[in-house]
Order: C-alpha cells, then structure tokens, then sequence
C-alpha cells in the first residue's frame, strides 16, 4: 500500500497542500510548532477518519468553516482516491468521489501504524487507553471487529438504561433484560476472539524485537478480561458470559450498569512476568511501546495482503543511535515511511538514501529540491 499523494484544506495550521510522496520514505523537517505532526495527523485523519490527539472540531483551521484531506493510494496495482471532510459538524468520507454511507465501510482502505509520542499513554494511561489502541488497530485489520464493536456499544447502552430501569421499577421485567443480554453476548464473543487473536499475533513477533532491541528476554503483552475462561472457543465464551451474567443480575442492577465484559478489558506488559509499567525504566517502557508498533507490520501484512504505511512522529531525537539503527532494522525495505523531525541528523542513512524531503515553515510544506533519490 501507497500512499502516493496527500491534499490538506484548511486542516490544522496547514494552509492548502498538495504533497506528492515517493514510494519509500518521505521525510518533513523544520522547528517545533511549523506543523510537521499536524502532517502526520492529517494522513491518519485520512484512513481513520478522526486525530489521535484532538476532537475533531480542533481540526479546522483557525477562522475558516471546513477541513478536508484527500489521498490517492494503489494498493496491490489498484488506485483509489480517498477523502474525508467535517463541515458543520457533520463528516463525509468518500472513495473515488463516491459517499460512504457508514465510517465502519470507509476504514480499512488506508493502513497507518503511527509511532508518536503519545503513544506511552498506551501503557502509563488507564484501560481505556490499551483498550482504544485494540479498537483503533482491530478496526483497520477487520471489518467484521468494528461493524461488531459499534453493535455491542449501541446495545451495551440499551442495557445500562434498561438496568438503571429496573432498579426503580417495583416489579421488574427481566425478559426483555434477557434479550438485550443475548444480544450483547452474540457481539461480544466477536470480540474476544478478535482481540485474543491479535494479542497473540503481536506476542508472536515483539519479544524477539524487544529482546535485540533492549537485551531483555521474555517481553510480552497479556490479554486480561474480567470474566474468567478457559479458552477462546465460542460456545465456551457463550456459556461463562451467561452465568457471569446471571450471578451478576442484582449487583448490576444496584449499580445501574453492565458490570462484565470486553469494555472492561485490560491490557499488561511484562517482562520476565514483572510489570513494566511499575518496574521498567522510561527506556525501556518508551521501547516496549515502540516494538508493539513494529510487531504489528507483519500481521498487517499478513492479514491484509498489504504493507501498511509507517508514520514516525519526530521518535528519533529521544533514542540513542545503538537503539534507533536497531529499531529500524524492524523496518521493511520495501514499506512507505513518513518521518517527521527537527533535521536530518539523527535519521539513519536506510531513510535518506531513499528519501524525498520536505521543509515544513509556518504550515507552509516546500520540497527541497537536491535531496530527492526516489521517486
């Protein structure tokens, strides 16, 4: 997967761009507050349809009333022509000027593994944040998990009203409470295996990574749900879910919630069965972070039949040159990468053998012409 040429409207501090990108690496330079990660964000805009560091009334460039980022991409020999636009707080997504009538249709058509800053909320944040990581990376790999996902979050709702319901109601009906819990089970199994599945993918490659990387044996992440099972088959999941929901019926209804199930799924990241997050140094938390994005290249890879496209948000000024060489050695040749960083220093000569270059000004986006190898 290429993705041969972005356009940027009024997105961000970015005036109207249009960047035609090389095949594989593309490199956007300049000082701090220029607008290099608002690159970035504007690409994964594209194939998610919304930012990984704001809400998306923040998108729109200051004073104007619309943000839209178009892109053209060829995946395995076939072009398509992306966009996605919010106006008047409404957003449109499109393929080949066509409208996208659900946004689960729309994802899945551009695949971005984002490697920032930010991305250290994944294990110093809460479970919501690990669990919003699974749902971002799913959503691209399965369109099943995300039609799946919405469905369960609509009826998880239902039920949540529906519980606080019946904790006022003087002779509570629990037929149509059943209903809704059959109904969220069905939903729900989808989802554990979905998730299982991809943990295992990503345990599978990312403790060789972490181990070149770091010298530490072992490294994994751990799939930890609040019901207990023995395994993943789904008629097993169907029948632990409703007896924890039948054991659970009044404490549900006294708190006024579904108290069971994937939205109360955590996330840990162990080395030698030691929590990193209490005992690892911010090195070695910063690169266990790191890893599970690499780890993921050939799952997408994998499952997709295409390589996702890498976008590395300014991650080399904080690493040491032993661990940036060995952190790219994870990189294929033949994956598209968009860096962003304060200069060219630090990056490795992999990249800027094959890079197009870009100086970043004030939003404004300017070629730099002399250091263009690839085309």
């Amino acid at each position: 997967m290429i993705l041969k040429k972005v356009t940027t409207i009024n997105f961000r501090n970015l005036v109207k761009q249009d960047i035609n990108l090389n095949k594989n690496t593309n490199i956007f330079i300049g000082d701090n507050a220029q607008g290099k990660t608002n690159i970035l964000e504007s690409i994964y805009f594209l194939a998610l349809t919304k930012s990984y560091r704001t809400n998306d009334a923040n998108l729109i460039r200051k004073d104007e009333t619309f943000t839209k980022v178009k892109g053209e991409v060829r995946d395995n020999g076939i072009f398509k022509s992306l966009s996605v636009e919010i106006k008047d707080s409404i957003k449109k997504a499109k393929i080949n000027n066509n409208d996208v009538n659900k946004i689960s249709d729309y994802i899945t058509n551009l695949n971005v593994i984002l490697v920032s800053p930010e991305d250290i909320n994944i294990l110093q944040g809460t479970p919501a944040d690990r669990r919003n990581f699974l749902n971002i990376e799913l959503s691209q790999l399965s369109k099943n998990y995300i039609k799946k996902y919405n469905e369960f979050n609509k009826i998880l709702k239902i039920r949540n009203n529906y519980l606080k319901m019946l904790y006022n109601s003087s002779n509570p009906d629990r037929r149509y409470l059943d209903s809704l819990t059959e109904n969220l089970i069905e939903r729900e199994i989808d989802i554990y295996q979905e998730r299982k599945r991809f943990i295992d993918l990503i345990n599978s490659n990312v403790s060789k990574i972490y181990e070149d990387i770091m010298r530490i044996k072992n490294f994994r992440i751990e799939y930890e749900t609040n019901v207990d099972f023995d395994n993943f088959e789904t008629e097993h999941l169907k029948e632990r879910l409703k007896k924890k929901y039948n054991a659970s019926l009044n404490k549900e209804i006294e708190n006024g919630m579904t108290l069971y199930g994937p939205h109360r799924d955590e996330l840990r990241f162990l080395f030698n069965d030691d929590d990193i997050k209490i005992y690892g140094s911010q090195g070695q938390q910063k690169v266990a972070i790191i890893a599970l994005k690499l780890s993921e290249i050939k799952i997408f890879k994998d499952l997709t039949g295409s390589n996702p496209i890498i976008l590395l948000d300014d991650i080399f000024s904080d690493l040491d040159l032993k661990t940036r060489n060995k952190l790219i050695d994870f990189i294929p040749d033949d994956i598209q990468v968009i860096i962003t960083s304060n200069d060219t220093k630090g990056i490795n000569r992999k990249f800027l053998d094959t890079a197009k270059i870009f100086k970043v000004v004030k939003g404004n986006i300017v070629e730099k012409v002399g250091n263009n190898n690839a085309k």
